[in-house]
């Protein structure tokens, strides 16, 4: 009961730390290390959470430490988990404050101290005010769901910017004086030579936040003014996905269920950067992953550890290319191989190779819809025989915006849009606003829009013949969605708004104005 006493009485000198109810806190280390965390229930009585396997004891501290009566709930590790980050994540005031202090000539002295990496973000209230300013600017981006987190040094200050939902917004300004003891902190958090700023460098931060898993990948790169740093934020919690939550009709979502019960074949996710092909791969092989098959894959880099999948990152700097690192998983007797991207002849030729001698290969490729992979990789050399007799399945998205429901307004779509999308005059569609929820952006998420060939006899005969894109989409879209398609049934369903279908299918939707009749060779897609 001392050790409960002692851990009270440190109480916990910022805000920003603890939850506080009327004037009423719980420091965040007694709440983490003993498992109850108080949580609001109404004017006249409190609720406390308490995690199963928690001694009862604690109750009593609690009791005379909060001076009035409470009630009890018992919740289970995982929800306690989630319970406490988000009772004590830091608010977007806390990375402010700390970046005021840091204003502090006497404090910028900071640099000098090699201070260990924190092992939770939110355990930090006597850390120096540098750390508290990267524990709460990261903390604040993983409760916002933010993907990308730049900080970027100019003559005029040190500038931070967050990706949320795919478009980046600045969240913070500091003096230009800051930025490197911000950006050297990072690096010493990263293990990362603090020294060498001449040279781009690449690391890696493994956080908690209230328990919750974070894998942080961090880029530098020297600019004019500074070196410029990128934190990409994993939420392991994301590896869980499966392919009922991603957004697919159900159509699509049966069609590559089918494709990858195949004993072997190709199928391909393509898409540009950051439209989630790899949260498409993982959540197959997650439904592939039970047990009975040797899944193996080599990654750059490893986003998510996945238990039961061996997984192994490309390293050219020691030769471990794409290539190298198929040609060696292939004599580790797998069953299913994830290659990250096919870029190059020789991996899409060894990926070929491994189809045809019974493995099932999930793969990405980089082009613009599900027909341009055919064709980006018969530009790669791939034989037409050989592709035709290998590839199961493309499949092509884009992330769009998802409007926040409790905002979004009904509005009649314009002249223009009507004509772009193919609506008739006087649509209802929906229009972005903003309020409190989404922080006044209009949206709050995103959600996949898909189209998928499956390579039947007739795609399969296209390919080996030669033909070109616009036959082989004909054919393998006369019943499907294609990306536009499938963009403008979101508007009309009042998920997204006319602009971001437009965004991100504005070359499909000028193609499906064209007649299919005869039309001139394309050139590769690259």
């Amino acid at each position: 009961m001392s050790d409960l006493r002692q851990t009270l009485a440190m109480g916990d000198p910022t805000a920003d730390a603890a939850v506080a109810i009327p004037n009423i806190t719980i420091p965040y280390a007694f709440a983490r290390r003993f498992g109850v965390v108080l949580d609001p229930g109404s004017d006249s009585h409190f609720a406390v959470a308490m995690r199963e396997g928690a001694d009862p004891k604690v109750l009593l501290e609690l009791r005379r430490h909060l001076a009035r009566p409470f009630d009890v709930g018992f919740v289970s590790a995982s929800e306690f988990d989630r319970l406490l980050s988000e009772a004590y994540a830091m608010d977007g005031q806390a990375a402010a404050m700390a970046a005021g202090t840091l204003g502090l000539g006497d404090e910028l002295d900071m640099l000098a101290d090699h201070l260990p990496t924190a092992d939770d973000l939110l355990d930090t209230a006597d850390d120096a005010p540098a750390i508290r300013l990267i524990n709460g600017i990261i903390a604040d981006a993983a409760r916002n769901g933010v993907s990308d987190i730049h900080i970027e040094p100019y003559e005029t200050g040190l500038v931070v910017r967050m990706r949320i939902d795919g478009v980046l917004r600045e969240t913070l300004r500091m003096p230009p004086h800051v930025a490197p003891v911000v950006v050297s902190r990072v690096k010493v958090m990263a293990r990362l030579d603090i020294a060498e700023r001449r040279v781009p460098q690449d690391g890696r931060i493994g956080l908690t936040l209230g328990g919750k898993l974070l894998d942080v990948r961090v880029s530098t790169l020297p600019s004019r003014a500074g070196e410029r740093v990128v934190l990409r934020i994993l939420d392991k919690e994301n590896a869980g996905i499966t392919l009922d939550v991603l957004g697919m009709t159900a159509a699509i979502n049966q069609l590559l269920k089918e494709a990858i019960t195949e004993p072997n074949g190709i199928i391909l996710v393509t898409g540009p950067t950051g439209s989630g092909k790899t949260t498409t791969l993982y959540a197959a092989m997650r439904l592939l992953n039970d047990g009975s098959r040797n899944i193996l894959t080599v990654e750059d880099p490893v986003e998510y550890a996945m238990d039961g999948i061996g997984q192994t990152q490309v390293n050219p700097k020691v030769g471990l290319t794409f290539a190298a690192g198929l040609r060696a998983i292939l004599r580790q007797d797998p069953d299913v191989v994830m290659v990250g991207e096919i870029r190059d002849r020789e991996t899409a030729e060894i990926a070929v190779q491994a189809s045809l001698t019974g493995h099932l290969v999930l793969s990405t490729v980089h082009t613009n819809d599900a027909v341009g992979a055919i064709t980006r990789m018969r530009d790669m050399k791939v034989e037409p025989f050989l592709l035709a007799s290998t590839l199961r399945a493309v499949i092509a998205q884009r992330l769009v915006r998802r409007l926040c429901e409790n905002c979004r307004k009904p509005v009649q779509a314009e002249g223009s849009v009507s004509a772009l999308l193919g609506f008739d005059a006087g649509t209802i569609v929906y229009e972005a606003v903003g309020c409190e929820l989404c922080q006044g952006t209009g949206y709050k998420g995103r959600v996949g829009v898909y189209e998928a060939i499956r390579i039947d006899e007739t795609v399969r005969r296209m390919i080996n013949d030669g033909g070109d894109e616009a036959l082989i989409a004909r054919h393998a879209f006369l019943h499907a969605p294609t990306l536009g398609s499938a963009a403008r049934q979101l508007v009309r369903d009042g998920v997204t708004t006319p602009e971001e279908a437009v965004r991100v299918s504005r070359r499909d939707m000028a193609d499906a104005e064209a007649p299919l009749v005869a039309p001139e060779p394309e050139a590769a897609n690259g």
